[in-house]
C-alpha cells in the first residue's frame, strides 16, 4: 500500500464525522478519494480503532459511543 492511500485510510478510520443541514453523519471527504476496493481496507481500519479506543478508555466507550454520547447531551 502506498503512503498515500494509508493516509486516506488513515483520515477515514476517526469517529469524527461532519454532519449535513439536517444533522445526518456524512462520510469523510477521504472516503470519496479511496478506491472501491480499498474501501474494505479502510472499514477494516475503522473498526480496529474503535476496538483501541474501547481498550483504553476507562469506561469502554469508543469515540463513536463518545460522539453519540455527546449529541444526546
Amino acid at each position: 500500500m502506498n503512503d498515500e492511500l494509508s493516509v486516506l485510510i488513515e483520515s477515514v478510520a476517526s469517529a469524527k464525522r461532519d454532519r449535513d443541514v439536517s444533522g445526518r453523519a456524512l462520510p469523510p471527504p477521504a472516503w470519496w478519494d479511496l478506491p472501491p476496493d480499498e474501501r474494505l481496507a479502510a472499514f477494516d481500519a475503522q473498526v480496529a480503532t474503535r476496538e483501541l479506543e474501547r481498550a483504553v478508555d476507562p469506561l469502554g466507550f469508543s469515540g463513536t459511543v463518545r460522539a453519540v454520547l455527546s449529541r444526546l447531551s
